[in-house]
């Protein structure tokens, strides 16, 4: 029989024997090491490697290269854990054990455990591997003979009892003795399962409801190369030295608090590098054309319903009953920007036109799903919405890019650009205008230079997409923005233009978020910098040393001259010796630390210093200020005279 191989975005035919398998085809292909062939999608759907094919099938093997590859080779790492730990721990029940961003856990009832555990359960989860036992799917259709397998368990049961009464096929995965409710694909042998190891254990709400029982998660890793986890784990310990949640309050520039979980709060620091974020913002999007808009935080049940949130997102919206009437908190911009449209009539000759919004949402996180900046349940998006013409697409999207281009270089950051195309199912619009705003969209990529990946059928289901990844100081990504194109809520709100004809037209919209959560970006900022932020940005600028107390009211007066300048400026007038001011102004990371002693005082200059801990010396405060007003002007990412030290 002949089957369609994709390969690198392209198909290409291969003949197998009749009644062949993923795994025959990956044999075929000699697709055998451990990274290779872990999965594969059959017309689109993720399947075991072991699942036969048919004439015709569309047939892609997945390795450890791609997301949903290293997906399912952590969750079957997840179910490699489970059950060594049901070997050391026989009461312990176990519940979910999904893969996430890194890795994967496994939540476990009944269970406690420290640290000095994880080696005995390492050990164990070598000993399932080395077996390289393979998993194997079953099919139950007898909800009652699924429960039989999880008696006294009564997470699982919950699972299974909402599974059926749903619809939904119920299937399980059994390795050696162990057997678990699991959707699947899995692994075609746990040896391929080279490396592993448990990072943390915590606990967690089941479910994330912190009304429902606690339960022990574990946390681990695994690759398919064991200089993989090296590399791996030499990373982490550098990310610890980045993490904006030790060095945010470090550097006072934020906290969290339990009287508000997941809502942070900035700090006078933090909101120096927030509106110096703001205000760069503000000004390239003056420059590039946008108005700014503000709509209601709070809006009424009927807005949201309209829009389709309150059908497929009321689960993460916060709600309130004012008045007998139900409201919500908005968790996304968009449909305030619709009724902003709508409150007057528009020309074609006003069209495109560019909306933009720092606008607060709110979306519901569990708590077990919290992690400082990054994931909160309050946060500021800069969204924009575009509302323009057919014609208009091309030209707008590329300028959406060239906008991202030009705020992203500017803070140093590299990214790479993602586009989604249509899923196969639940789209709205006709095939035409998918044609029309999916080719616009890689026609803007093409032009603006830069390499481009495309994620088929990963779209929104109401238009294509473009998504922003984020380079981090260690190499990883991070989605910050997006430009997507709508053409589901124009349609739900009835937005209308006139044309050049007189006849009324339904603009073609793009939302779109450049920065993203405005949170999560500061966050990747106290990163990428390690804290050290460039002068433009940083909130603790110059710090001033008097020498002894004599020198104080010079050292005023020079605080004074940069105060004035603009600059975040400090006199230490603590009592201790310089050596010791110099360092506790190294750690609060102030960009130069100018001395003043009694030479500087009979002088009438300072001495200084970047926090990189080279001496500059003695130098006059005009010059020193004329050239930090250079580097603040240019928004530069490092000091003149100190090139390398950010």
């Amino acid at each position: 029989m002949q089957i369609q191989l994709i390969q690198s975005s392209r198909k290409q035919p291969v003949t197998l024997p009749p009644n062949a398998t993923g795994t025959d085809l990956a044999t075929t292909l000699k697709l055998t090491a451990p990274a290779e062939a872990l999965c594969c999608l059959i017309n689109g759907t993720a399947c075991d490697l072991g699942t036969s094919l048919n004439e015709g099938d569309t047939v892609e093997l997945l390795s450890f290269d791609t997301p949903k590859g290293r997906d399912v080779f952590w969750h079957s790492s997840a179910h490699v854990l489970a059950q060594a730990v049901l070997r050391l721990f026989p009461d312990a029940q176990p519940t979910i054990g999904p893969a996430i961003d890194e890795g994967f856990y496994y939540d476990f009832a009944n269970l406690t455990l420290s640290d000095e555990d994880f080696p005995r359960i390492e050990e164990e989860m070598q000993k399932i591997i080395q077996t390289n036992v393979k998993p194997v799917r079953h099919v139950i259709d007898n909800p009652e003979e699924m429960e039989g397998h999880f008696k006294g368990n009564p997470y699982k049961l919950e699972l299974i009892r909402e599974f059926s009464a749903a619809g939904s096929m119920l299937t399980g995965y059994s390795q050696g003795e162990f057997f678990d409710l699991c959707r699947g694909p899995h692994l075609p042998s746990v040896g391929k399962i080279k490396a592993i190891k448990i990072l943390k254990t915590s606990g967690a709400y089941w479910r994330g409801d912190a009304t429902k029982a606690m339960l022990t998660r574990i946390y681990g890793i695994s690759f398919p190369d064991r200089k993989l986890l090296q590399e791996y784990l030499h990373r982490i310990e550098e990310a610890k030295k980045r993490d904006h949640k030790v060095l945010g309050p470090k550097l006072d520039l934020f906290s969290l608090h339990e009287e508000a979980p997941g809502i942070p709060f900035l700090h006078p620091k933090g909101m120096i590098v927030w509106n110096r974020i703001i205000d760069y913002w503000r000004e390239c999007h003056r420059r590039a054309g946008y108005v700014e808009i503000k709509t209601p935080s709070m809006m009424v049940k009927s807005l949201w319903e309209r829009s389709g949130h309150w059908q497929n997102y009321r689960a993460n919206m916060f709600l309130s009953v004012i008045e007998d009437r139900e409201f919500a908190i908005k968790p996304m911009n968009c449909p305030g920007g619709m009724v902003w449209y709508r409150s007057k009539g528009h020309s074609y000759r006003e069209l495109p036109m560019r909306v933009a919004e720092i606008g607060m949402v709110h979306r519901y996180e569990p708590s077990g799903s919290l992690s400082g900046l990054f994931r909160v349940r309050c946060f500021h998006q800069d969204d924009a919405h575009i509302f323009m013409r057919p014609d208009n697409i091309q030209e707008e999207i590329l300028g959406c890019l060239t906008l991202l281009n030009e705020l992203y270089k500017t803070f140093g950051l590299s990214y790479k650009l993602v586009l989604s195309t249509r899923p196969k199912e639940n789209t709205i619009g006709t095939d035409a205008d998918w044609e029309l705003t999916t080719h616009a969209l890689h026609k803007a990529l093409e032009a603006t230079g830069k390499p481009f990946s495309i994620a088929e059928g990963e779209g929104a289901f109401y238009g294509p997409k473009i998504d922003i990844h984020v380079f981090d100081a260690l190499g990883r990504t991070w989605q910050c923005g997006t430009v997507q194109l709508d053409m589901s809520l124009p349609e739900r709100f009835e937005l209308e233009y006139t044309a050049s004809d007189g006849t009324k037209q339904r603009p073609i919209m793009a939302h779109r978020a450049l920065l993203g959560s405005l949170e999560r970006f500061l966050g990747n900022l106290i990163e990428f910098y390690a804290g050290k932020f460039p002068l433009w940005l940083s909130p603790s600028q110059i710090a001033i040393l008097p020498v002894a107390d004599r020198h104080l009211d010079y050292a005023h007066e020079v605080k004074a001259k940069f105060f004035t300048a603009g600059y975040e400026t400090k006199v230490d007038e603590s009592s201790e010796s310089v050596g010791k001011k110099v360092r506790e102004a190294q750690l609060e990371q102030y960009n130069y630390i100018l001395t003043v002693g009694d030479k500087e005082v009979e002088e009438k200059n300072i001495s200084v210093r970047t926090r990189d801990n080279v001496v500059h010396g003695q130098m006059d405060i005009d010059a020193f200020l004329s050239l930090i007003n250079g580097e603040r002007a240019q928004k530069s990412l490092c000091s003149p005279l100190s090139p390398t030290a950010v």
